[in-house]
């Protein structure tokens, strides 16, 4: 099975700003595969001069909630690592080629990888949904200006990336299963606790066992 991948360019951020970058990247791409109606809910950044749109799905935000929590307890006993985060699409199969088996198999069709460069440029106070205000140092204040707008802007091309690539990759898509819910089956991949570093070979893992957890 055709199995499309979109590796989305790197974005340097500091760990207070992983929160809202990972809820617009993610719920960007789960809006543009959604099924059937949703109820579109504009979401106005607070880091950034942003806006982006969630499927307005309760059960959805939470599990994307859930993952970035795992991921941010993750990164605090990995600081200043390149890393990634893996959203996969996938369908359900029997495998009816061994007896008396209920196997269930995941096909992939479609996965996302999320590089993230998470750095610690400066001990500011901050919190999950405030950008920090203190400075120390109207060099320092210069400095945060400068690197808010360069990740504003790889931001901005990491969504235009994510529209170019659904509107022309498509022929992969699979029919739309008979469940319900506004999404395919998906799931949503972070470094384990035993991982100093994440990427293709933890996916091949994932794809050798064909039972990671689901989470729709």
């Amino acid at each position: 099975m055709n199995c499309e991948v979109c590796q989305l360019k790197e974005l340097e951020v500091e760990q207070f700003e992983i929160g809202e970058v990972l809820r617009c990247i993610l719920h960007t791409i789960m809006f543009h595969r959604a099924l059937g109606l949703v109820r579109p809910k504009d979401v106005d950044l607070e880091l950034f001069d942003i806006t982006y749109v969630q499927c307005g799905e309760v059960e959805l935000d939470k599990k994307i909630d859930e993952n970035i929590d795992q991921f941010v307890s993750w990164v605090d006993k990995h600081p200043n690592k390149k890393t990634q985060i893996c959203l996969s699409f996938y369908e359900i199969k029997n495998n009816k080629a061994i007896w008396f088996s209920n196997k269930v198999e995941r096909l992939y069709w479609e996965q996302w990888f999320i590089n993230l460069h998470v750095a610690q440029h400066h001990k500011l106070t901050s919190s999950r949904s405030n950008y920090p205000k203190v400075v120390h140092s109207e060099g320092v204040s210069e400095e945060r200006s400068v690197h808010r707008a360069l990740i504003e802007g790889s931001l901005r091309e990491v969504l235009f990336q994510i529209i170019k690539f659904v509107n022309e990759k498509k022929d992969h898509i699979p029919p739309l299963p008979s469940r319900e819910g506004i999404s395919f089956p998906y799931e949503i991949t972070i470094p384990s606790s035993s991982d100093t570093t994440f990427g293709m070979d933890m996916i091949k893992r994932m794809l050798q066992t064909g039972h990671p957890t689901m989470l729709s």
